[in-house]
């Protein structure tokens, strides 16, 4: 979905490189997290032996980072949810956008939303 014309209604979506490399290293560290005895790590190169090293050394701190990572998501898209009042973006439907884009991909698509500057209505 690309931007809109007016700024009631802006919505526009990140990058899918960003997204994918995002969406990827995610899914890698929920693995990680919950399933670490199923990951082949022989067949992952230089990341396996180091993903092996945190997972029997410092689980703990991988499960607790998955959470707080999570948690930092959520803040961004309250965040995400201020800065779309306060840069006049009203509509429902394009809140939750922002809302659901920025929980998942995170400053990928925060970023957007802060570089993003409404058109001033020139008033007679």
């Amino acid at each position: 979905m690309g931007s809109t014309a007016s700024d009631e209604d802006y919505f526009q979506r990140g990058n899918l490189f960003w997204f994918t490399v995002i969406t990827l290293s995610f899914g890698y560290y929920t693995w990680v997290v919950f399933w670490p005895q199923s990951i082949p790590y022989q067949s992952l190169g230089p990341l396996g032996p180091f993903t092996q090293y945190l997972v029997d050394h410092h689980h703990t701190l991988l499960h607790h980072g998955y959470w707080i990572a999570w948690l930092i998501h959520l803040g961004e898209s309250l965040y995400a949810m201020v800065l779309c009042k306060s840069k006049g973006i009203t509509d429902g439907r394009a809140q939750l956008l922002w809302f659901l884009q920025t929980f998942l991909f995170g400053i990928a698509s925060l970023s957007i939303l802060m570089a993003y500057r409404p058109k001033r209505q020139k008033r007679t």
